[in-house]
């Protein structure tokens, strides 16, 4: 297997510290058990290993491209795809009753994990695909389900949702929802005549789907300005006509985005209704879109951050071989003496370059726990319609941190792994600087980091008078008091529970400035906020971690290594002491009286 993901970690996340095998109980999930779903996952590792790695390189190369009116992409996507139905990819998590498995997001998750891990370019055509068949079986008439849904699980018609979900970035927009233009007009047979245009539309055209489904924001005629006059409606690449054959709708490719990273990943402009004969299939009711739009985002944010981890996972392990590989310099003996005798020591023995390797660890593995722990949250909350809402405040809250810590911190895991190569992780023949091109985007999909800041903060945070920042806190301190029983981890359980004051404390510098409605200034440091309780989180993942490990030492659980499981505890102390430790300066930064940042306090600098 090539080295880009662990599956002995992710099976041990999964049902060792996030105890799958328990959700499985529950009747949703029943029909699986955990023998059925670690074959679904070295079977996606197989198809990983044998279809994705070997022409990860080769994508960036040869990057998709735009040539008489068409987007060109790898040859190999239209088998891709296929192959993707058949396992089960596409549509395993649907209900049973729209031709799912009824899987768990959980275990979605861990599978696009994988192949994300292995060449991050193709699963996006299979997730924007599964999201918009998922949008129309959820919301549509069921006839649009029948029409569009069975061929696009199966891989052969493709789908698009993009930033914010569905085809909603304009020109002229970009992520503000209240300024679309695109329009639809009803004609006299139920239908809407579309046009506009959008941009940044991933997997937005290609010539190995038979027909691509986009899921669109428009305003209807006469709809209410703002967000609350937007509807979402099926707009097929290919109409199909009542002899079931498939005609033009007048969806027009204009071109392609070339980019600096994901470069075989196809990133459409799109013209609708050039010709004003672009047919539109309204989903669900008259200006609801964004309604049904945000059921959708947390799936969609949470999908980025698993793609910031699986990328940072990757360089990882070709950090890891390198250094492993590499020899260069010597050891310092007592006195600061070198090693001479010895010759060259591999790189893998210098304090700073393993510094750089717990680094990519701790945020790899920890982003992985906190992906993993948001989608038993999201599981949770569709299968125990009793106990719901707890889960669901969870939810809320942990979304912008999960889209949002593994694109961000990943970055910097890949920028280290990049380091360890020295001057070669510049050069083209390795392949760090492309994991670190790839990464770049995952902190503007689906919100930029400041959209999410402004979410957690803005929102998430006062939302239910506090109550879903209490439950969050209530959920760290069941983890801290059981980690403060175990002797090895006392100090580290307390380490984290120092840190909850300081978050009580800047809220309650903040909350009574946002009281005076001054809303830009207690906003001003959002980015800030998220980072440090971004990384507050993460702690609480790699408590649970260390829980589970020195649970596992003291009963010589015999599935997993002993020095697997000391080196889990090495990495949270890791984690603690270089990531942790830095939360003081910023929390010391959000509670200064000086703002810097407000327009109306200083012109911008010449």
């Amino acid at each position: 297997m090539a080295a880009y993901f662990n599956m002995e970690t992710l099976k041990f996340l999964m049902f060792n510290v996030h105890k799958l095998e328990e959700l499985l109980l529950n009747e949703r999930y029943n029909a699986f058990d955990k023998e059925s779903i670690l074959l679904f996952l070295q079977s996606v590792a197989d198809f990983s290993d044998q279809d994705l790695y070997p022409i990860f390189k080769e994508m960036d190369e040869k990057p998709a491209k735009f040539s008489e009116g068409k987007i060109h992409v790898h040859p190999k996507i239209k088998d891709i795809l296929i192959k993707q139905g058949e396992l089960g990819i596409i549509g395993a998590s649907f209900d049973e009753a729209m031709g799912g498995l009824q899987l768990p997001a959980t275990v979605m998750h861990a599978a696009y994990f994988i192949m994300e891990a292995a060449n991050n370019h193709i699963p996006g055509y299979a997730g924007l695909t599964a999201g918009a068949a998922h949008l129309i079986s959820s919301f549509a008439d069921k006839k649009y389900h029948d029409q569009y849904v069975p061929n696009m699980l199966s891989g052969e018609w493709s789908g698009t949702m993009c930033s914010g979900t569905m085809c909603l970035s304009e020109p002229q927009a970009g992520s503000g929802l209240s300024d679309i233009k695109c329009s639809a007009k009803l004609t006299d047979d139920g239908t809407y005549r579309i046009k506009g245009h959008k941009i940044f539309i991933s997997g937005g055209d290609h010539e190995f789907a038979g027909n691509i489904i986009h899921l669109l924001l428009a305003r209807i005629e006469g709809a209410p300005a703002g967000t609350k006059g937007i509807s979402l409606f099926i707009v097929p690449k290919y109409k199909i006509s009542p002899d079931q054959t498939l005609v033009d709708n007048d969806v027009i490719t204009a071109g392609d985005f070339q980019k600096m990273g994901q470069r075989g990943y196809c990133t459409a402009h799109l013209v609708f209704g050039d010709n004003d004969q672009c047919t539109g299939y309204l989903v669900g009711e008259e200006n609801k879109g964004l309604l049904y739009m945000f059921q959708m985002m947390n799936d969609a944010r949470i999908a980025v951050g698993r793609g910031g981890a699986a990328i940072a996972s990757a360089a990882y392990y070709a950090s890891l071989q390198y250094a492993q590989e590499r020899q260069q310099g010597r050891r310092l003996l007592s006195g600061g003496r070198k090693d001479e005798a010895a010759g060259p020591t591999l790189i893998i023995n210098h304090p700073d370059v393993r510094r750089m390797l717990f680094l990519q660890k701790a945020i790899y593995e920890g982003s992985l726990s906190l992906i993993l722990q948001s989608s038993i949250y999201h599981d949770r909350e569709i299968s125990e319609k009793e106990n719901n809402n707890h889960w669901n405040l969870l939810l809320e809250f942990l979304t912008p941190i999960t889209k949002t810590y593994p694109s961000e911190k990943g970055k910097l895991a890949v920028d280290n792994g990049l380091q360890i190569l020295g001057g070669y992780g510049f050069c083209a023949d390795f392949i760090l600087q492309q994991y670190y091109r790839d990464i770049r985007i995952m902190s503007i999909y689906e919100g930029t980091t400041g959209i999410q800041s402004l979410d957690l903060l803005g929102r998430k945070v006062l939302m239910e008078n506090g109550l879903v920042l209490k439950t969050m806190l209530a959920e760290m301190q069941n983890t801290i008091s059981e980690g403060k029983m175990d002797e090895r981890l006392m100090a580290t359980a307390k380490e984290l529970e120092d840190q909850l004051p300081l978050v009580e404390a800047t809220l309650a510098h903040l909350i009574p400035i946002a009281m005076k409605g001054e809303t830009e200034k207690f906003v001003s440091d959002a980015t800030l906020f998220m980072e440090a309780i971004g990384t507050i989180v993460v702690a609480w993942q790699w408590l649970k971690i260390g829980i589970t490990a020195s649970n596992a030492l003291k009963s010589s659980d015999a599935a997993f290594s002993a020095s697997m499981l000391k080196n889990k505890l090495h990495t949270m102390r890791f984690f603690y002491k270089y990531e942790l430790a830095r939360n003081k300066s910023i929390f010391k930064i959000i509670q200064s009286d000086e703002v810097l940042t407000l327009a109306e306090d200083e012109a911008f600098p010449d």
